[in-house]
C-alpha cells in the first residue's frame, strides 16, 4: 500500500499546534486544502500547521472492484445499510493500517517538537471515520478530535484496540457534523455514532445541518473554525514568525 506525501499547507509565525485533516473516499489532500487557505487569508490558525494526507489507490467493493483513493474497503454505501450491518462488514485490516499511519502523521509531530494537546485529528467522511477511529484508540492524548459527516469504525472492538484497553482522550473535545439530508452517510449513523462515543464517556459535540446532504456547508463549516479556536489557542511563543 503506497501513500502519496501529504499536502502541507506551513504556520505562518512559530509552529505551536497542527491539524492534520482526512479526506473522503475517492478524494485527495488537496480537496481540503481550501479550507486551510481561506483562514490563511483571514488571519486564522498562524501557528498552526495543516497536513492534508493522501490515501493509497486501492480497490473499492462499492465501485465495483475498481481502484481509487481510500483508506478502507466499503462494501455498502447508502439506504440500503443499516448501523449494525455497516458494524458487521467493515476492512479491519485495510482500518488498521490506516490507523498505523495516522499514528505516525501524529508521531512524526511529536518528533518536530509539537506537543499532543496542540495537535486535533479530522476528517470527512471515510477520512473522519478513520479520524475517530485513530483518536479514540491513539496512545496520545490530542487536543481535539472532529468528524464531518462520518461514523465510527469497530465500535464493538474499541478497546480491544486502544492501549492496555484504556482510552486516553477520554476527556479530549470530539466535534462531530451530519447533514440531515446525507444520502450516503445517513444521519443516522451520525447520531448512533454520537451515542457510542458518550457511551465510551466521550466528550463530544454532535452537530446536525438541514438541508445538508454529502458535503459540507458555510455553517458547519464556521462551527469547525469555532471548535478549532477553541481546542488550538494562540500561545504567547508564537507571536514571532520563524523564531
Amino acid at each position: 500500500m503506497s501513500y502519496r506525501a501529504p499536502l502541507v499547507v506551513p504556520a505562518l509565525k512559530k509552529h505551536t499546534a497542527t491539524v492534520i485533516m482526512a479526506h473522503g473516499l475517492g478524494d485527495s489532500g488537496a480537496g481540503w486544502a481550501g479550507l486551510a487557505q481561506n483562514w490563511r487569508r483571514r488571519n486564522k490558525f498562524e501557528e498552526v500547521s495543516f497536513i492534508f494526507p493522501n490515501a493509497p489507490s486501492i480497490p473499492i467493493t462499492v465501485n465495483m472492484g475498481m481502484s481509487m483513493p481510500g483508506w478502507y474497503d466499503i462494501p455498502h454505501l447508502g439506504r440500503d445499510l443499516d448501523f449494525e450491518e455497516a458494524q458487521r462488514n467493515q476492512d479491519e485490516p485495510g482500518i488498521l493500517k490506516s490507523r498505523d499511519y495516522f499514528e505516525n502523521l501524529i508521531k512524526a509531530e511529536i518528533e518536530k517538537g509539537i506537543d499532543p494537546s496542540r495537535i486535533v485529528l479530522g476528517g470527512f467522511s471515510q477520512g473522519g471515520a478513520m479520524s475517530l477511529f485513530t483518536g479514540i484508540t491513539s496512545s496520545h492524548k490530542l487536543g481535539g478530535i472532529f468528524g464531518l459527516s462520518c461514523y465510527l469504525l469497530l465500535s464493538t472492538k474499541i478497546k480491544e484496540f486502544s492501549p492496555e484497553g484504556e482510552l486516553p482522550n477520554q476527556n479530549t473535545p470530539f466535534f462531530l457534523a451530519h447533514g440531515r439530508d446525507d444520502p450516503v452517510v445517513l444521519y443516522e449513523f451520525g447520531d448512533m455514532t454520537q451515542k457510542l462515543l458518550k457511551d465510551f464517556g466521550l466528550n463530544v459535540d454532535f452537530r446536525g445541518y438541514r438541508g445538508l446532504g454529502h458535503s459540507a456547508d458555510p455553517d458547519e463549516l464556521e462551527d469547525l473554525e469555532k471548535f478549532i479556536a477553541k481546542v488550538l489557542p494562540p500561545t504567547s511563543t508564537g507571536d514571532a514568525a520563524g523564531l
